[in-house]
């Protein structure tokens, strides 16, 4: 932790608002990240975020500084995020899907990359979605935000083989879905 960032906490701890204030600010956008990958779309991320600082609000004085604040945070917004994802399960319904592409309309991109990168994109985040929420969220914190398995196993409640076994499942299953081999039925491919 960064000494700018623990004087932040230590004034946040000690009830300071406005050093809490720069904390979200310093870490919304990883946090942000990780909630939309868990979740999977917008409104539901920013739900999540804001779940997320409003506890981490609430229990700043119990933060112990073993870990850095951002990995707190993150602990807290998958927390929230595995939360929100079992409310939708017991309430499941159709969302309503925008299909119409970003356009990026300044000279200097490419339109050709661009589009190939946005399909990509959408081929891994439909991927994703397609996962089981328990190996999603192995596959999030691991391959996007790098935490080793020790810390994904602490995170979600689970052994650390347990999580190394889910990782495998889900990594096995992505590929399936956006690499078939030959032979395979493409229809089911992303």
């Amino acid at each position: 932790m960064t000494a700018d960032l623990a004087e932040r906490v230590a004034a946040a701890k000690a009830g300071d608002r406005a050093a809490f204030d720069d904390l979200v600010r310093a870490t919304y956008a990883d946090a942000y990240t990780l909630a939309y990958r868990l979740v999977g779309n917008e409104e539901d991320a920013r739900d999540v975020v804001q779940d997320a600082y409003l506890r981490a609000f609430k229990g700043i004085k119990s933060f112990r500084g073993d870990a850095a604040f951002s990995t707190w945070m993150y602990r807290i917004t998958a927390n929230c995020a595995s939360t929100l994802i079992s409310k939708r399960a017991r309430h499941r319904h159709e969302a309503i899907d925008d299909d119409s592409p970003l356009v990026d309309t300044r000279p200097e991109i490419d339109p050709e990359a661009r589009s190939d990168a946005a399909s990509d994109r959408d081929r891994i985040t439909e991927a994703l979605d397609e996962l089981p929420a328990s190996l999603r969220a192995v596959v999030v914190l691991r391959d996007i935000y790098d935490l080793p398995h020790e810390a994904i196993a602490a995170e979600l409640g689970i052994s650390e083989a347990n999580a190394k076994v889910r990782l495998h499942r889900a990594r096995k299953s992505l590929r399936e879905k956006l690499f078939p081999l030959r032979g395979e039925d493409h229809a089911h491919a992303v």
